[in-house]
């Protein structure tokens, strides 16, 4: 089995769904006591978080590429972002690296399309929304058809993820909001929705309703495991 590598802490919330994930996945398909071979590195959040805001993307790339270079160093194979936002600047990123990034662009994408699904709704951080890098690679690669909710959904959808989720907060009232959003989105159209921002799938469930809704986190980490052992 290859060794998995993980750039974390965007958020620490998500990072350690990753990391259980991977590792509990790992276990069903070897058995016994197996555990994932990972090298994860992790970093301070509250400073990317400011940069973000800024729009000072390079000063992002910068500390990423930096990091991804040393979980390279650290002896992984393969490269896990374990953030939907940041893969904006998975491209650039690759080519500061030797080793392979998995994409959860893609790998999320080939679920949706292998339930037959067409026209999706994607939630996340506004930079996902409402920026292209997310959007464009699910309607150009993938040939699907993307929804993103209004400019005022957009603003309470991210406020949630920053101020509750990312420290770890579940509140019912955020939970009943999403799920607004989500049903208006499927009134519209949408066939299913994207949980595009990892920590979303910590507060709604899809046995919460009657939509499919894709698990960026949970793909991505099962994708991580099928890649090591079968690449």
């Amino acid at each position: 089995m290859k060794t998995i590598g993980l750039l974390g802490g965007m958020t620490c919330e998500s990072s350690c769904e990753y990391y259980r994930i991977i590792n509990e996945v790992t276990r069903e398909k070897l058995g016994g006591i197996h555990s994932a071979p990972s090298v994860m590195v992790s970093v301070d959040f509250a400073g990317i978080e400011v940069l973000m805001e800024q729009g000072k993307w390079d000063m992002i790339l910068e500390i990423l590429a930096a990091e991804a270079r040393n979980v390279e160093k650290a002896g992984a194979h393969f490269l896990v972002l374990c953030t939907n936002t940041m893969h904006k600047l998975a491209d650039e990123i690759q080519k500061q690296i030797q080793i392979p990034i998995l994409n959860i662009i893609d790998a999320v994408a080939e679920q949706i399309k292998a339930r037959g699904i067409h026209t999706i709704g994607l939630l996340g951080t506004r930079f996902t929304m409402e920026q292209d890098f997310y959007k464009e690679r699910l309607r150009q690669k993938h040939r699907l058809k993307v929804m993103i909710p209004s400019r005022e959904e957009i603003k309470t959808i991210h406020r949630i993820i920053v101020d509750e989720l990312s420290i770890g907060e579940i509140r019912e009232s955020s939970n009943k909001l999403y799920w607004e959003i989500i049903n208006r989105l499927v009134e519209e159209g949408a066939e299913g929705i994207i949980l595009g921002c990892t920590e979303i799938p910590l507060l709604v469930h899809e046995k919460e309703g009657n939509i499919p809704l894709f698990d960026t986190t949970r793909i991505h980490a099962e994708a991580a495991v099928e890649y090591a052992l079968n690449s």
